[in-house]
């Protein structure tokens, strides 16, 4: 992840950009929720038309929105992202370890769930294309924030970025455990070494 912050935690701008019809807006939102949903429980490879029926909208309303399944796993990614970003936003009113903690228990979750979207838009676009880049720098932004919070309080070591907290809990993330409450115990571990020590 990089360092740099461009977009405020919540943005990712110039893509998914929602109709202006309001009419038009909610069938857009319908299928992105329900987008959402099927990949999460059936794989990516999930029919369009299911998503079509989940939504309750006709097929031809869902390619108006999204003319190929490439652009709508894209918009998709790129809404879960921004919606684990504008988490960040709305954590004010948590001390601020806490409020770092909380967000870094979300994205673990949000990660582990949504690896098969990712790997199946890596397999289309590269790495380095703009909506990854955008991507990473909404979810840096909003984790640098609250972990400069947490380290001006005090509460966070000095010695570390989120370049390096957000390598930790996406390498967390992508353990493949058996067990449910592995991940929570290794997170937790992690956490402890994150903590600044007494002064």
């Amino acid at each position: 992840m990089s360092d740099s912050t461009i977009a405020p935690p919540g943005q990712v701008t110039g893509f998914a950009q929602r109709p202006k019809r309001a009419d038009a807006r909610r069938n857009y939102e319908k299928l992105l929720r329900a987008a959402g949903d099927a990949f999460e429980q059936d794989g990516t490879a999930a029919s369009l038309e299911d998503i079509a029926r989940r939504a309750e909208v006709g097929i031809g309303t869902l390619y108006r929105h999204f003319p190929t399944r490439q652009a709508l796993l894209e918009a998709v990614y790129v809404d879960e992202v921004e919606e684990m970003s504008a988490k960040a936003g709305q954590l004010d009113d948590l001390d601020p370890w806490d409020a770092l903690v909380t967000w870094l228990r979300q994205f673990v979750r949000y990660a582990a769930t949504k690896r098969a979207l990712m790997e199946e838009m890596a397999n289309a676009v590269d790495a380095d294309a703009p909506v990854f880049a955008a991507c990473r720098t909404a979810i840096t932004s909003a984790g640098d924030m609250l972990l400069r919070r947490a380290q001006e309080a005090g509460e966070a070591r000095e010695d570390t970025n989120f370049s390096d907290v957000g390598r930790m809990v996406s390498g967390i993330a992508g353990i493949r455990a058996a067990d449910p409450g592995q991940i929570e115990r290794i997170l937790d571990m992690a956490l402890d070494g994150l903590r600044a020590g007494p002064g």
